[in-house]
C-alpha cells in the first residue's frame, strides 16, 4: 500500500467547474440490445437507463450475463442499441456516420481491458506514443508519452515491454496511454481483475489520477467490493437493466 500513497503524492487536484454545469459525459437512454443467432434470440439489455457526469468515477456491478461487457460495448462506440439512444457529451451516436464514429473510438473513449492492453513488442514508452498517433491529436507523440508515464510514475519503466513489466505496470501503462488521448470518458473492464490487493489499490489510485488529472469521467465494471466501495457511486445491474 506504501507505493499506492506514493502515487497519491504525486499530483494535487485541479479545480474543476461544477459537472452539473456540463452535457453528461455519457448517457444510455432507454438502452434495448437483442442478438440473434438463428432462431434464438437473446435480450441482453433490457430499458437500461444510465447518466455519468464529467470526472464522476461509476462502478457497474452484477452477475455474469447481466449486461455489462454489451453495455460497455455500446458505451465505446463498438456496437449499436436495438433501440434506444446513447449519448456522449450530448451527441448522439445514432446521428453519426462511421467517419465520426470511428474518430470517437480512437480519441473521446478509451477502453482498458482486464489483460493484454498493450502491443506486446513495444516499449512502454512507444505504446502510449502509439495511442496518441491513432487518436492524430495535435501534440508529438513521444513527447506526451513522456509527459503522460512521468506523471503516472512510469518513467523508469518507460524502456520495458510488457514482458518486463508486472501484471499491475501493465495495467498502468494501459491507464497512461488512455490518459494522454485526453479521453472524456475511458471505459474499464476489469482493470484489476488479475492483481493483488497491493496492485488493485495502485491501479485504482492510477484511475483517480486519470480522472482528476485529465478531467476524464470513468465508467469502471467491476466485481471488487473493495473497488466500488471507493468510486463515486456504485450502479448495480442485473437482467439487462438497471436495478440499483
Amino acid at each position: 500500500m506504501e507505493a499506492a500513497s506514493r502515487l497519491s503524492s504525486l499530483y494535487v487536484e485541479p479545480e474543476q467547474p461544477p459537472a452539473d454545469a456540463e452535457p453528461p459525459a455519457l448517457e444510455l437512454i432507454d438502452v434495448f440490445k437483442i442478438f440473434n443467432s438463428g432462431s434464438t434470440e437473446t435480450v441482453a439489455l433490457r430499458g437500461l437507463n444510465l447518466e455519468v457526469k464529467p470526472r464522476e468515477m461509476v462502478a457497474v456491478v452484477g452477475p455474469s450475463g447481466s449486461g455489462k461487457s454489451t453495455m460497455l460495448s455500446l458505451a465505446a462506440a463498438m456496437d449499436v442499441p436495438s433501440a434506444g439512444d446513447v449519448r456522449l457529451d450530448g451527441r448522439s451516436l445514432a446521428r453519426l456516420d462511421e467517419v465520426e464514429l470511428a474518430r470517437i473510438r480512437a480519441s473521446d473513449v478509451a477502453v482498458v481491458f482486464q489483460s493484454d492492453n498493450l502491443w506486446p513488442t513495444l516499449t512502454a514508452r512507444e505504446n502510449v506514443a502509439a495511442c496518441v498517433r491513432l487518436a492524430t491529436l495535435d501534440r508529438n507523440p513521444n513527447d506526451a508519452a513522456d509527459e503522460t508515464l512521468a506523471i503516472f510514475g512510469l518513467e523508469r519503466r518507460a524502456g520495458n515491454t510488457p514482458d518486463r513489466l508486472s501484471g499491475g505496470e501493465q495495467q498502468r501503462v494501459a491507464i497512461a496511454a488512455a490518459a494522454a488521448r485526453r479521453p472524456r470518458l475511458v471505459l474499464a473492464d476489469e482493470p484489476t481483475g488479475e492483481l493483488d490487493a497491493e496492485n488493485e489499490a495502485i491501479v485504482l489510485d492510477t484511475l483517480r489520477m486519470l480522472r482528476d488529472t485529465y478531467q476524464s469521467a470513468v465508467l469502471l465494471i467491476t466485481h471488487s467490493e473493495q473497488i466500488a466501495g471507493e468510486c463515486d457511486r456504485v450502479v448495480e445491474i442485473a437482467d439487462g437493466r438497471v436495478v440499483a
